[in-house]
């Protein structure tokens, strides 16, 4: 166990640490992470067509819907570009980079929205179902920008006014851009569209799946017991789950693994980890320290915000990081069991990424559903039963710490 906490202290972690600050990384997660505002706002409009089913009058909430969640994947091509301008210092290029890209994505699905026979704003393609293009398009921006950063049609002794002179020298990068798109898309007749799609669709078939499930859940759990953020994730499982929810709500599948399944309807009690058990036990520990910690902890983790306890006790702590890998390699196992198996509980078929809704209010918000509550429950008591016996062991170093600490005094 030493050599392999070792091994993760200082190869694992500074490693993941580069990924989670790359320039190329960062600039995908933050844009990701900027449509929230949209992406919140929307499952809302979600929740609230519930209404329609038993107020025939109320307008149909699926409209600002679609001007919500249905334009995330317009944001992020433009969001992805001007964010990478910005972390590479080249604030002067954002803008076109942003826009730039946005024309691309929407050069690119243009095909699919004419085939569909739907043209206009209503197509998947501007929504969840569109994300990985439109970060395709947003890094193609990105880089055709960052290679021309340093051209210039001027002199540096030209007298000519500094922002018109950018107007000029961006017309290069984005015709470049435009060109690659129209020559691509629509003089070749080249799909770009399905085949970016199809290098990512074996994801999404991994992640909805029996090993998928935990494995992923695992991969969460693990990275932050070492104190590496699972937002790092959010570039590669955003679009999936975003993707699997609208799939649901279009009655094309029955996808189990969504933000809905995960932080919203079963799994996450507390946080990532469902760590809520382990404040509880903490807060009711005859550790000073524990204890302390524990009552300091209930307020965030009814708000299934579970960092304070997850730097305070679980973070490179050997006892308390291995019941955190169990909790996302067992828990998904059930949730996959008594929902695709045996069907007990529901599947979510509503957005809701108001992930800090405390359960099991967002439960039954999402499912109405007493057999979910009830599969709720089972899934905290194990969940309980796991950590149960690696902080009786953790319990005892701590009173033994404070004992002879007072001694010492």
């Amino acid at each position: 166990m030493n050599k392999l906490i070792h091994w993760l202290e200082n190869s694992f972690a500074p490693k993941m640490n580069k990924v989670n600050t790359n320039v190329w990384i960062v600039g995908i997660k933050d844009g990701i992470m900027q449509t929230l505002p949209f992406i919140f706002l929307g499952s809302v409009f979600c929740m609230l067509t519930i209404l329609n089913d038993y107020i025939p009058n109320l307008p149909n909430f699926w409209v600002p819907f679609g001007w919500t969640m249905g334009m995330v994947s317009l944001f992020v091509a433009f969001l992805v570009p001007f964010n990478i301008m910005e972390k590479k210092r080249l604030r002067k290029n954002r803008i076109n980079a942003g826009l730039a890209g946005l024309v691309l994505f929407l050069i690119i699905i243009t095909p699919q929205v004419v085939a569909s026979g739907n043209p206009g704003f209503g197509h998947e393609s501007l929504g969840a179902g569109g994300m990985f293009i439109a970060m395709v398009a947003g890094l193609i921006s990105a880089v055709v920008f960052t290679i021309f950063s340093k051209f210039s049609f001027f002199k540096e002794e030209s007298v000519i006014p500094d922002f018109v002179r950018s107007w000029f020298d961006s017309m290069l990068p984005i015709g470049i851009i435009i060109l690659f798109g129209w020559i691509v898309v629509d003089l070749v007749g080249f799909d770009l569209y399905n085949m970016v799609l199809a290098i990512f669709k074996p994801l999404a078939g991994l992640v909805e799946s029996p090993i998928g499930f935990p494995l992923t859940m695992f991969i969460f759990c693990f990275l932050y017991s070492l104190g590496i953020s699972s937002w790092v994730l959010t570039p590669i499982l955003t679009p999936v789950f975003l993707d699997a929810m609208q799939a649901n709500i279009s009655g094309l599948a029955t996808n189990l693994v969504t933000n809905s399944t995960v932080y919203s309807s079963y799994l996450w009690v507390g946080g990532i980890g469902c760590t809520f058990p382990l404040v509880i036990m903490c807060a009711m520990s005859r550790s000073k320290k524990l204890s302390a910690l524990g009552k300091a902890c209930i307020g965030p983790s009814v708000f299934n915000i579970n960092e304070p306890i997850v730097f305070g006790a679980i973070a490179w702590n050997p006892i308390l990081m291995i019941p955190m890998w169990l909790q996302g390699i067992i828990l998904p196992i059930i949730v996959w069991v008594f929902t695709k198996v045996i069907a007990f509980a529901p599947i979510p078929n509503v957005v809701f990424e108001m992930w800090y809704c405390p359960f099991p209010i967002s439960t039954w918000l999402i499912t109405r559903s007493i057999p979910a509550l009830i599969l709720l429950a089972g899934v905290v008591l194990v969940a309980t039963l796991i950590w149960l016996p690696f902080f009786r062991v953790y319990e005892r170093q701590q009173i033994a710490l404070e004992n002879s600490e007072l001694k010492e005094v």
